[in-house]
């Protein structure tokens, strides 16, 4: 008989998408929140504003790139570059994990574009960044989700590149500090570091970048949902809060709570420090522990936010795959059970094993008790297979 843990996580919301409320989030925080009325009235307007100037302070983001809220998540957000900029010059993309992954079928079955090199990775490691053609645009992920890999910094992008970068950072805004000389356009949503609604995405334009939407006029027809122009120039109502489509004032409501929490703790400094707590509090517990390890090879690339890991005891592995991806999932649906973790299996695309989001919304004492828990779930899941061997 295996011992219960006598500490349990007071938040057991450890999932990587959506993820935890801030501590002390409750509904009615949000009770200001202009429902039943029209998000183009004054008063929806002010609170849209007030999303994308609270979102330009506490990322620090430059005075003269524009922020806009787009519909359909972070990935609505890409796709919205993806389809109103690129064919201007050839394209390097970038993929180590399912969404980069699909961003390569985006532009190369959906969008057919020639001049495409794709540099891939598996899972757990990077592309040799020093390959990247930057004469060409280059899409990447920042914080692979899916896989635990985040590239390191933006060491590897030039300044003077000729082409533009366009960045899926969904899973490390707010938790990981972005080079914004080195990013071009920059997407992430609600849903992810600071626990908001899903369904509504942010995009965010340097210079470059909204120069390439004024000088360059696409093949194929952009979807309404898509287009930042009109008559070869910006829509500038679109940064300003005029939504392309119905936004959710609930739903800003709470984006605007998280901004708010995240901005009186102590800003963009307080919650990457959040984040790497709770990324510390478990790598503390891998390093002690002979069972698991990392995803992520290399230590310098391993997410603070979307932490993946691999069962590696030497009797698990010696399993037959389907058989190691079904302990993975007994782990995971076990701790559910208990109540103590949700929604920590790996994401479906990835290799088996367990994906625990530390982003700042988390506590680090629910991660330090977690790894009690997740080393019970372990000991009676293999206790099981000990006794039906």
């Amino acid at each position: 008989m295996v011992d219960t843990p006598n500490v349990r996580p007071v938040g057991a919301r450890f999932s990587s998408g959506p993820c935890a409320k801030r501590p002390g989030w409750s509904l009615e925080n949000l009770r200001d929140a202009p429902l039943g009325r029209s998000h183009r009235a004054k008063a929806g307007k002010a609170k849209l504003k007030q999303a994308i100037d609270l979102t330009r302070e506490v990322l620090r983001i430059p005075a003269d790139y524009r922020i806009a809220i787009t519909p359909g998540s972070d990935t609505g957000a890409v796709e919205m570059a993806l389809w109103s900029m690129l064919g201007a010059r050839g394209i390097d993309v970038l993929a180590w994990e399912s969404f980069g992954e699909g961003w390569v079928s985006d532009i190369v079955k959906e969008l057919k574009l020639p001049g495409v090199r794709t540099l891939k990775a598996a899972y757990g490691e990077l592309p040799d960044l020093t390959k990247v053609d930057f004469n060409n645009d280059v899409v990447f992920t920042w914080n692979g989700t899916t896989s635990g890999v985040r590239v390191p910094d933006a060491a590897w992008i030039p300044v003077d590149r000729a082409g533009l970068t366009i960045c899926d950072a969904t899973s490390a805004a707010f938790a990981q500090p972005l080079d914004w000389a080195k990013l071009d356009v920059t997407t992430f949503s609600w849903q992810k570091a600071l626990g908001g609604e899903a369904a509504h995405g942010m995009i965010v334009l340097s210079p470059r970048a909204a120069a390439r939407l004024e000088s360059y006029k696409p093949a194929w027809p952009v979807p309404k949902l898509f287009r930042m122009t009109k008559a070869g120039k910006l829509i500038e109502g679109i940064f300003e809060g005029e939504t392309i489509n119905t936004p959710s004032m609930l739903c800003v409501e709470d984006y605007l709570d998280a901004l708010n929490w995240g901005r009186e703790i102590g800003g963009l400094d307080a919650l990457i420090g959040r984040a790497d707590a709770n990324a510390k509090a478990l790598s503390d517990w891998v390093a002690l522990t002979p069972w698991i390890d990392f995803l992520a090879v290399r230590p310098e690339t391993r997410s603070n936010t979307s932490v993946c890991l691999q069962v590696v005891d030497a009797e698990i592995v010696a399993l037959p795959a389907a058989a190691q991806a079904a302990f993975a999932k007994a782990l995971a649906g076990l701790l559910e059970k208990e109540k103590v973790a949700y929604d920590i299996g790996a994401y479906r695309d990835a290799p088996p094993g367990l994906r625990i989001w530390c982003g700042a919304t988390v506590e680090t004492s629910d991660v330090g008790a977690l790894t009690h828990w997740l080393d019970w779930a372990f000991a009676v899941e293999k206790a099981k297979l000990a006794k039906a061997a």
